[in-house]
């Protein structure tokens, strides 16, 4: 298995593995987000579903409730202290059968205690990738819209699998907002 570099990604997506694709590293006054040596920085869209505790619900995975969380489509969000929130990537991803992508917080945010969940993109999968971010800290603390959040690094197997995520019907797959959990 080896890490993909700027080339290949740059090439697939080309061929519309990752849309809308920044060729190379936008900056400026934005956190970073755009094609990297061995990766692509991803942008967070303007949605965000922020959990609140006002209906003091049970966060289940089996049966998860809407009412678990406010949405809010803001250009800037304010994620309370010790909370969570959800939201998902401006870019589109579609992943090659014969590749695993792993997405990693970016540092800015790690180094103000705000994490981005760990999370494999398997061989096969396409959408919108929903993010999960933590506030770790006990402040609240800013996520910014469209720019940069989260970096996918694309490794490449040494075969395609048996069973690609498309092949088994995925229950992620073809995300187009925020998706809640689902069993």
């Amino acid at each position: 298995m080896s890490v993909l570099s700027d080339k290949w990604i740059r090439k697939m997506s080309k061929e519309g593995m990752i849309t809308p694709f920044k060729e190379k590293q936008v900056r400026g006054n934005s956190i970073s987000y755009g094609l990297s040596s061995f990766g692509y920085d991803a942008r967070v869209s303007d949605e965000f579903k922020i959990f609140t505790n006002v209906n003091s619900e049970v966060v289940d995975p089996k049966n998860f409730k809407p009412t678990n969380f406010v949405t809010k489509k803001v250009s800037e969000c304010i994620i309370p202290p010790n909370s969570f929130v959800l939201a998902r990537t401006v870019e589109k991803f579609k992943i090659p059968n014969d590749v695993l992508v792993i997405c990693l917080g970016k540092s800015t945010y790690a180094r103000c205690g705000i994490i981005v969940n760990v999370t494999p993109l398997e061989p096969g999968w396409e959408g919108y990738v929903t993010l999960e971010f933590s506030n770790t800290t006990p402040l609240p603390a800013k996520i910014y819209a469209n720019e940069g959040v989260a970096q996918f690094i694309f490794l490449k197997g040494n075969e395609k699998p048996e069973v690609s995520y498309a092949d088994r019907n995925g229950k992620y797959m073809g995300q187009t907002g925020v998706t809640l959990p689902k069993v």
